[in-house]
């Protein structure tokens, strides 16, 4: 059917009415916020903008039962600090929080087996923990308990009920969005850097400071989503393939190895899972120069004989760490404990030493026997439904992987694989339950044409909105 001059002329007045209020009414609520708070809080622009989204949020959500949920997923990335009411927390972890809260309160709760599985396994590490923060009582340990379970459980959740509402496309396009402006934020970075000081791994400072591994991490993020490419999110090659290339590019300027090595691992999974064959020579191309520089890098730090960089540095607190935990191997020394030891103040630089010396042999047990029940129920739900369990198994191993090199429990870095994971599961739901009512057919198990399935997405969830 084709619009007349006069249906378009309407149709572009609503949505720049639309716009234009929403633009005024964004900027209001941060403007009033800030000049309101900016005395009682130390980071008054980002605590401003934070609850500003909150209030739209609160605002749309009884039209928009997901509003709230949504505007949680780009914020996710974000690892700028918000203070207010003495509390210190980052926007990820306050947009999690709240988007959880939403998707309990207002979502269907018909769990996937999945789901339901990767809970219980998360249920029984957080019950393993509780041993380290009864004996260790200090109130890091206590929030830390709670804000574990929020980057695992919490994120599975909120993913779980933006999917089960059939909003798996905006959802990956608000995440590829929020990378898009990260690589920027490197790229611009990177050039100020180049020219005054010369070539090394770049530290984003735009639009807010990440670490280099922060970034990284989200990049590969991204990456994994535009590679796969979900054939419900129904992703147009005309916006993927410049994504994926703009994200490669950042990668490479932040310089982070354990982002690199969990997305080379997960694309080679993926690839030899799949049997895609058209990848195997882009993969090839990506992960031989990649494997290449890291192995130089890693040698070149070897022979500097510089105790300083990283390869020492991990080193030594390896040593470190593993002399702490003698002195309690089974319950370890509390969750977050480097901020009350008086000498081993700084974060285990690895998934397992950090939890073992946490939470002792008993947290490092269930921590083990978590990670293989995800792999294990994750891969099967990619055998019974390719279309969506590729990348829900992609986003979570990528990020095991990265942490046997890196920091495990940061925010941004664990909660993201699992909103994935969540949104997929969900997806996979409305999709089964869409089409049993339409009295199709289930979603077949393996599905290669992308455009037959992304049509017929949109067809469900046109019909069921």
């Amino acid at each position: 059917m084709t619009l007349s001059r006069a249906s378009i002329r309407a149709l572009l007045a609503d949505l720049w009415a639309n716009l234009w209020r929403w633009t005024l009414f964004a900027v209001a609520t941060v403007l009033a916020v800030y000049f309101l708070l900016e005395r009682a809080l130390d980071d008054g622009v980002t605590s401003a903008i934070a609850l500003a989204v909150i209030v739209i949020g609160v605002v749309i959500t009884p039209r928009h039962p997901m509003a709230l949920p949504l505007l949680a997923v780009p914020g996710a990335f974000v690892t700028a600090r918000v203070s207010f009411g003495g509390a210190d927390l980052t926007v990820s972890d306050l947009a999690i929080a709240i988007g959880f809260f939403t998707v309990v309160l207002l979502s269907q709760r018909d769990f996937h087996p999945t789901l339901r599985a990767m809970l219980w396994f998360n249920a029984v590490y957080q019950f393993a923990t509780l041993f380290t923060v009864i004996i260790n009582p200090f109130p890091q340990n206590v929030v830390e308990w709670f804000h574990a379970w929020l980057l695992i459980g919490g994120a599975l959740v909120l993913g779980w009920g933006i999917g089960r509402a059939g909003m798996l496309r905006t959802a990956l396009l608000l995440m590829i969005g929020a990378a898009t402006v990260i690589a920027l934020g490197t790229i611009a970075t990177a050039v100020v850097v180049f020219v005054t000081d010369g070539v090394q791994a770049i530290y984003p400072r735009w639009p807010w400071s990440m670490h280099k591994n922060f970034a990284g991490f989200a990049l590969a993020t991204a990456v994994l989503i535009v590679f796969i490419r979900p054939p419900a999110a129904n992703l147009s090659r005309r916006l993927t393939v410049p994504s994926m290339w703009l994200f490669l590019v950042a990668l490479a300027l932040t310089q982070s190895r354990q982002a690199v090595i969990g997305l080379i691992v997960v694309l080679l999974l993926y690839v030899v899972r799949s049997g895609a064959s058209r990848h195997k020579l882009l993969v090839a191309v990506l992960a031989v120069p990649g494997a290449v520089l890291i192995v130089q890098s890693v040698i070149e730090q070897v022979e500097s004989q510089n105790k300083f960089n990283s390869t020492y540095q991990r080193l030594e607190w390896f040593r470190e760490v593993y002399a702490l935990w003698k002195h309690s191997p089974f319950v370890g020394h509390g969750l977050r404990y480097w901020y009350v030891h008086p000498t081993a103040n700084f974060q285990p630089p690895q998934a397992e030493l950090e939890v073992l010396a946490s939470a002792g042999l008993i947290g490092l047990a269930a921590f083990a026997a978590m990670w293989i029940g995800f792999a294990v129920v994750l891969w099967k739900f990619w055998t019974s439904s390719s279309a969506f369990g590729a990348l829900a198994f992609a986003a979570v191993i990528s990020r095991i992987v990265a942490a046997q090199f890196d920091l495990f429990w940061v925010a941004s870095q664990v909660s993201v694989p699992f909103l994935i994971a969540g949104l997929c599961l969900g997806a996979h739901v409305h999709w089964q339950n869409s089409q049993a009512q339409s009295g199709a057919e289930s979603v077949p198990s393996n599905i290669d044409d992308q455009g037959r399935l992304g049509a017929a997405w949109n067809s469900v969830t046109t019909r069921t909105r």
